[in-house]
């Protein structure tokens, strides 16, 4: 059984910012997988759903803990399912790379993604595989670097043009194609293809 989390922030308000991508990314999965509706499960402070793909066993789940907090669901998740740490992946933004781009990686360090590390510290290890969709935006051809506080503002406030949502729905479907790919055809093959 294979456990996918996409992260992102519970709420209305913050439904259409780059902090979300890992939410509507795992919306686009249960979609086009054919999953089971979405259920609100309380005790794993996430929403759920599971379905297959190819012959593999999925838990999808949108943890409910607010981003920073992520792990507090993954952790509960893996625990109640039984899920080894080597069967979680999680989709999450990364505002290191440009929009456009995914990158699968496995066993990595947060690169200071906080709920990439409230994820790390629940499962006591990093040995997890990551599927990260770029949202940084160029200027002028360079990836701008941002101060702490306005890169907050950029992640979680400022909302995502017409323009970029886009970009960001064909990067998204390349991302459950990464995904399907990998329940499929295995790791290597996915990254061969999508990095």
């Amino acid at each position: 059984m294979i456990l996918i989390a996409g992260l992102g922030n519970p709420g209305k308000e913050y439904e259409k910012t780059r902090h979300n991508v890992g939410f509507l990314t795992v919306d686009k999965l249960q979609e086009n997988c054919d999953f089971f509706e979405w259920e609100t499960q309380k005790k794993l402070y996430a929403q759920i759903s599971s379905g297959k793909i190819g012959s593999e066993k999925i838990i999808i789940a949108k943890p409910q803990a607010f981003m920073n907090n992520s792990g507090k669901s993954i952790g509960a998740i893996s625990k109640f399912y039984k899920i080894k740490p080597k069967n979680i992946w999680i989709i999450h933004d990364d505002a290191d790379l440009p929009l456009e781009t995914i990158r699968i990686s496995k066993n990595k360090s947060s690169a200071g993604h906080r709920g990439v590390e409230s994820a790390i510290k629940a499962l006591k290890t990093q040995d997890f595989i990551r599927f990260r969709i770029g949202i940084k935006t160029a200027r002028g051809g360079k990836i701008p670097h941002r101060p702490k506080k306005e890169m907050a503002k950029f992640l979680v406030e400022k909302k995502i043009t017409s323009a970029q949502e886009e970009i960001l729905k064909k990067v998204i479907k390349k991302c459950v194609e990464a995904v399907e790919m990998t329940a499929k055809e295995g790791l290597n093959k996915a990254m061969t293809n999508f990095n």
